[in-house]
């Protein structure tokens, strides 16, 4: 990797109770680049105690727990501050491969300016049914908002230009604000591509944050108000679902 492109890169990791796994992902992604930031949320067991052991780690702690979205905008703002240019977001609970950094970096090479998600479509099955129903429900309708078909909008496995967080305006609290950002992102001409990575569900890892009912509830009401401030978008399902072919994109 070029010495250049390491020093520009940031990694922020949200954590919410993950004293489990949080030191080996970091160790892990800090092969990558010096610039590790974790955001504490609010954690009621040891998470921010181990990572204070970390030399190499900017570690955040919100006051409480604020939610992964006012996590993810509180460390990509202090990356942007430090001069990060490209900053790689995931979760601290395993599975997510720091490894796979890699390709995402790769795929942003190819593709400047461009959101690239790590879509889980290797080992789909691995994925509880509830888990993988919500998230192709989720992607139906951030592709119709968005104007394109996205895989794995779900992901929060990403590689953003700097300029998504300069230039949009998202607020979400929570699981919210990976969805909404890519709507807003594209709305200002910025897409997203995706690169495969292997699903990874590790059978005795904590229950994920993620309620497939309530949250995935929560993203389609997100998503029906900006459908509806555009009078429904029609052209935008048109070009999700590939009908539009001035709109095909490839996203592998």
């Amino acid at each position: 990797m070029n010495p250049d492109a390491s020093r520009q890169l940031a990694v922020v990791i949200p954590a919410y109770n993950e004293a489990a796994t949080i030191v080996d992902i970091v160790h892990r992604a800090g092969r990558f680049t010096g610039h590790v930031i974790v955001v504490d949320d609010g954690s009621s067991d040891a998470t921010a105690r181990v990572l204070a052991k970390l030399p190499a780690l900017t570690l955040l702690r919100n006051p409480g727990n604020l939610g992964k979205g006012k996590s993810l905008l509180r460390g990509a703002g202090l990356a942007l501050e430090q001069g990060a240019t490209v900053i790689v977001t995931l979760d601290g609970d395993g599975q997510h491969r720091p490894e796979d950094i890699s390709l995402l970096l790769d795929k942003a090479a190819a593709n400047p300016d461009t959101i690239i998600i790590a879509a889980r479509v290797h080992n789909r099955h691995c994925a509880p049914p509830l888990r993988r129903f919500a998230n192709r429900c989720a992607d139906f309708w951030i592709s119709w908002a968005a104007g394109y078909c996205i895989r794995d909008s779900q992901s929060g496995f990403r590689l953003y230009p700097a300029a998504v967080f300069q230039q949009c305006p998202t607020a979400s609290d929570n699981f919210v604000f990976e969805s909404e950002i890519l709507i807003d992102a594209a709305q200002r001409g910025i897409r997203s591509k995706c690169v495969a990575i292997d699903t990874v569900y590790h059978p005795h890892t904590r229950n994920s944050h993620y309620r497939p009912a309530s949250d995935t509830w929560a993203i389609v009401r997100m998503v029906a108000g900006k459908l509806i401030n555009r009078g429904l978008y029609p052209l935008g399902l048109l070009r999700s679902l590939g009908i539009w072919p001035q709109a095909r994109q490839s996203l592998m």
